[in-house]
């Protein structure tokens, strides 16, 4: 049975209102004020739930802080310039970040200004602890985001925005939903017949059968980022997991302690994320009349920017057991059975930014996919 106090709650609301759809289920069991997974404690390091990018390797936030050096410079080097993050975390990648811009790129350091959004109170608290020198203001939304040329950092935040799912029957589509069963679990369910679902065009094409998702909130959100560096200058680098392109299959997922869970179990106890929909996100940005380059895969990122080279750096001094660390590091990051194939790097950038480094000037089209979690 759900016995967690949310799925008391959400057992109750389906009982009254009927089931919920995906993207309503997921996003109060992240964000439900009192008992949402991001609300109510501190989900990432070794204590958590999952570590991210930053946690594994410093590396990792210095290439991020050239990388938004180089954007700046691309600019014109505008004099202030907005650092914005969505969703740091325990604040690792910003403190990386700003430490490599200290020493590589002064005058960037000193022009930004940090911006961090951030809705888990506890997460703020380790920011501010990691961040207090930086001066960071803090946003609920990018909406409150002052205006300005802006670089916006989002690593592993897409990927926790609610998705919609939709079936596709002999007759056409139908929208799954959450609802109880006669035991007190919740399933997955099939609603009623939907028209004319919001679903990119390749993903029409899925067979009988198919599951495909959209993610509205990722797609407005990318359609606002766009707009904003198309009209003010600046560049987003989105990091996340998923496929290159638009495809079908059902890719929600939860994981708690380090370990593949139920997504509808225990809700609010658990992360539950999605694959990101790169196609997606990049023709929202396109849509703001802004340019999207990518995506790449994470390990081909890396290599552009540089990673052995600050790898070795950092293996000049390094003891037997950094050493290790180090190259472990490396390898989780880069190698295509780890985080190197399945994550990738898109960024949206105004039409008279240079090609952000790392990506290629022209984008490869190709046909979609299958997915799978």
């Amino acid at each position: 049975r759900c016995m967690t106090p949310l799925g008391n709650m959400l057992t109750a609301a389906i009982a009254r209102d009927g089931p919920l759809p995906v993207d309503r289920y997921m996003a109060l069991c992240l964000d439900h004020p009192e008992h949402g997974y991001y609300r109510r404690g501190d989900p990432l390091g070794a204590r958590g739930d999952f570590i991210t990018a930053p946690e594994i390797s410093q590396i990792f936030g210095e290439l991020i802080g050239l990388w938004a050096a180089e954007i700046w410079a691309g600019m014109g080097r505008p004099r202030p310039v907005h650092l914005v993050e969505l969703g740091p975390g325990h604040g690792t990648l910003m403190a990386d970040t700003l430490r490599a811009v200290e020493q590589a790129a002064p005058d960037f350091r000193a022009a930004l200004r940090l911006h961090l959004v951030e809705i888990s109170r506890k997460l703020r608290a380790r920011q501010h602890h990691n961040l207090a020198r930086a001066r960071p203001v803090w946003h609920e939304t990018f909406a409150s985001v002052p205006d300005g040329p802006a670089i916006v950092l989002a690593n592993e935040f897409f990927d926790a925005l609610p998705i919609r799912q939709f079936q596709r029957d002999g007759s056409g589509w139908r929208e799954r939903l959450i609802d109880v069963d006669a035991d007190g679990r919740f399933r997955s369910v099939l609603g009623r017949a939907v028209a004319d679902p919001p679903l990119a065009p390749a993903q029409r094409a899925a067979p009988v059968g198919a599951i495909v998702e959209i993610c509205p909130d990722g797609i407005a959100l990318a359609r606002t980022l766009g707009a904003r560096v198309a009209t003010q200058g600046g560049a987003a680098l989105i990091v996340d997991y998923g496929p290159p392109l638009s495809g079908w299959g059902d890719t929600l997922q939860a994981v708690r302690r380090h370990a593949r869970a139920d997504p509808l179990a225990a809700p609010g106890l658990t992360d539950l994320t999605a694959h990101v929909d790169f196609t997606r996100l990049a023709a929202a940005a396109r849509d703001s009349a802004a340019v999207a380059y990518g995506p790449v895969p994470q390990g081909t990122f890396l290599h552009r920017l540089g990673i052995a080279a600050r790898a070795a750096i950092l293996l000049r001094s390094a003891t037997a057991r950094q050493a290790r660390d180090i190259a472990a590091g490396v390898t989780r990051l880069i190698a295509p059975t780890e985080m190197g194939t399945l994550f990738k790097a898109l960024a949206i950038a105004g039409s008279r930014q240079p090609t952000p480094p790392g990506f290629d000037p022209q984008p490869t089209a190709l046909e979609p996919v299958h997915r799978d979690t």
